[in-house]
């Protein structure tokens, strides 16, 4: 980087206007390698949100090979989002501290580690640990990733390459399925482990040798208690969220687990407050931008983590696909995102009409395809491909504008705890979605079932009771019918959400430009 600031003159003696000399960078702050920089962050990203999928497909191997429980299958699914979710904003406040590429470098590495400890397990519970230990190097890569484009890219530039940065995030929820399903019908379950080594060893290389490092010198008093706060309360929380559908919302696992953490992450909230040097800084909360950003994060992850839930159940349960089928029957949506996030065209798009009208639009076409899938794909693919390229689109407008609202509503010195804060939502509203819509999808299902099949709790033990083809009829558009009434309560949920956000966006868009006038 040069030693001059962007504003000072050269350092010449020569006359101040010499007709020879190169015309100067129009930003000679930018930092010249920072879309390389993107692309090592990017292939960081990619290592952890291939894990999010790739496992899922490997779970009748898991349950065959291994004599896996299903108790044993939702530790080994849910260990991993356990333990990266509770970190989250702690990781965050670390690489703000400590150095945000020593972070990034420590995440690729426990990741790796983690990877080959899990391809190399015997048993379940050396299974379930490992995917424990790659949940802490995935959320040391969640925030530091992020983070590390807010540092390297200007408010110009930003946008764009959030939205690169949220294309690489959907490629890897989708070819997650597919990569996985190529590689269990030639090798054995490790085989989706195995593969995240290559891409670790590279990414870390890559990022000792481009990444700058860059860290919050202020030199504050490291908040160790509200670190310890955020982490049980975040567990607790999602662990909750987690159970419910499998054990019920009345039990004592759920309500004691989530009342626990909430009245954890109100303690933390109180210590925040109060602590000279916080991790998070509450006063975040009185800015309606941030405010806003939060309430639609939440919201959009809402509906993406409840309508892919759904989805899968679609295409399998009523269409009767099998998984590597689903999984490329859903790529149509992670390719859209990718497109257009690509040719720029959400960041474009942003800058003509503002992050309150590119969050309202966006998250109105995501509700209009899930409402499309509900209503036009209950019999066959050809209308739910539709609702799929209507989803893609909105989400490539309104989650780089969302990530961009909350990340500058937030002080770069702060970018990890954007990023822990902006993860957190998506962790949260994955898990609320799921667990909302697979409620609604379960009572209406329960309410239509045929008298024969009343209470049965899945699809497979209703169809087991029916004796006649009409008594199986009936249970399939039983099931079909509670998965359409779940992606409606999704779209409604997602438009309202969208909706109330744009507004309060606009309204603190409004109030800043006043008070700067």
């Amino acid at each position: 980087m040069p030693s001059t600031t962007a504003g000072s003159p050269p350092a010449t003696s020569g006359p101040a206007s010499d007709p020879t000399a190169p015309e100067p960078h129009p930003h000679p702050h930018r930092n010249p390698t920072r879309w390389l920089v993107l692309g090592v962050i990017c292939l960081a990203q990619l290592t952890v949100l291939l894990d999010n999928t790739i496992l899922t497909v490997a779970v009748p191997s898991l349950t065959k090979e291994m004599g896996a429980t299903t108790a044993d299958v939702q530790w080994m699914l849910n260990a991993y989002s356990l333990v990266q979710a509770g970190l989250l904003l702690a990781a965050g406040n670390a690489a703000d501290r400590y150095g945000r590429k020593k972070l990034l470098a420590l995440g690729l590495a426990l990741f790796g580690a983690g990877s080959l400890v899990a391809a190399l397990s015997q048993t379940t519970g050396q299974l379930i640990a490992a995917r424990a230990g790659m949940g802490v190097g995935g959320a040391l890569l969640m925030t530091t990733t992020l983070a590390v484009v807010v540092q390297i890219f200007d408010d110009e530039e930003r946008p764009k390459a959030i939205g690169l940065w949220g294309a690489v995030g959907s490629l890897g929820f989708a070819a997650g399925p597919l990569i996985g399903g190529s590689l269990l019908n030639h090798f054995w379950w490790g085989s989706v482990f195995l593969i995240n080594l290559p891409v670790a060893v590279i990414g870390l290389l890559a990022v000792l040798k481009w990444v700058p490092e860059s860290k919050n010198g202020t030199g504050d008093r490291p908040d160790l208690v509200g670190a310890l706060l955020s982490t049980l309360g975040m567990t607790g929380v999602v662990f909750a969220i987690i159970s419910g559908p499998g054990h019920g919302w009345t039990s004592g696992r759920v309500l004691g687990s989530g009342i626990t953490g909430l009245v954890v992450l109100a303690v933390f909230a109180v210590w925040e407050s109060r602590f000279p040097y916080p991790m998070l800084d509450m006063h975040f909360f009185r800015h309606s931008r941030f405010v806003a950003a939060v309430a639609g994060g939440i919201l959009v992850a809402f509906g993406m983590g409840g309508s892919f839930f759904l989805l899968t159940q679609h295409l399998q349960l009523v269409l009767h696909y099998d998984p590597l089928q689903t999984g490329l029957r859903m790529t149509p949506l992670a390719l859209v995102i990718v497109v257009l996030n690509l040719t720029g065209v959400g960041a474009r798009l942003m800058g003509k009409v503002g992050a309150p009208a590119a969050i309202a639009g966006g998250m109105t076409l995501l509700a209009a395809g899930l409402a499309m899938i509900a209503l036009l794909g209950a019999h066959g693919y050809g209308g739910m491909l539709a609702g799929l390229i209507v989803m893609g689109a909105g989400l490539a407008l309104s989650m780089p504008a969302m990530a961009n609202a909350i990340m500058s509503a937030i002080p770069p010195e702060k970018a990890g705890v954007g990023a822990g804060v902006n993860g957190t939502l998506q962790e949260c509203g994955n898990g609320l979605g799921v667990a909302v819509l697979g409620a609604v999808l379960n009572s209406r299902f329960a309410s239509l079932l045929p008298a024969v099949a009343t209470g049965a709790g899945s699809l497979p033990a209703a169809l087991q009771l029916t004796r006649t083809p009409g008594e199986r009829a009936a249970v399939q558009d039983a099931f079909a019918s509670g998965v359409q009434s779940g992606q409606l309560v999704g779209a409604a949920a997602v438009l309202a959400g969208g909706l109330v956000s744009g507004l309060l966006l606009r309204r603190a868009e409004r109030s800043a430009r006043q008070s700067a006038a």
